[in-house]
């Protein structure tokens, strides 16, 4: 059920639907679909979905691959980081069952336990034609106010931290730029 948007919302999502700022987080093979996804023979920023280089400027983050639990744990710290609203997309399977590596104790299967994942983009791995139609659906849900990923994960934030704690045991990153 959609909730009732107000006048601003609704231009507002029209406004962040047609400008999209992808932050690729390439842990896997999918990555290489990207490329002739961005280059001129699909010109996805034709969409107006450009890449970006920081989170901080980014709407997007695009996990392609499997993500390995020390993985995970920057990927928690860069969506983090992120401005609201602000939308994940899982590309292929293994973001949604851990692909071929779904048997691996280093391995996490369901990125939507630990973030909040507003489109899966199936297949191993998907065609740049899937990406394409994707990211066309992603921002059809913002157009219609229902990509809300960034509101559950704020709504939800201790049910997610239960999650990321379980499986890293610690969230923070402890290194020479984070302390």
């Amino acid at each position: 059920m959609t909730k009732q948007q107000s006048a601003w919302e609704k231009v507002a999502n029209m406004l962040r639907a047609r400008s999209l700022w992808m932050l690729y987080y390439c842990t896997g093979c999918g990555a290489i679909e990207l490329p002739p996804t961005m280059t001129s023979r699909f010109d996805m920023e034709r969409f107006g979905i450009s890449p970006m280089a920081t989170p901080r400027q980014a709407d997007i983050l695009l996990i392609t691959g499997y993500l390995s639990t020390k993985t995970l744990r920057r990927v928690i710290y860069t969506y983090e980081q992120m401005q609201a609203p602000k939308y994940i997309v899982g590309f292929g399977s293994c973001t949604l069952n851990g692909g071929i590596y779904y048997d691996s104790y280093a391995t996490i299967n369901k990125l939507d336990l630990y973030i909040p994942v507003d489109l899966y983009l199936a297949g191993c791995m998907p065609r740049p034609e899937a990406i394409v139609s994707g990211f066309k659906k992603l921002m059809e849900k913002i157009d219609r106010g229902e990509a809300d990923g960034w509101k559950r994960y704020q709504e939800n934030y201790e049910w997610y931290k239960k999650n990321q704690l379980s499986a890293l045991g610690e969230v923070y990153i402890h290194d020479e730029f984070h302390e």
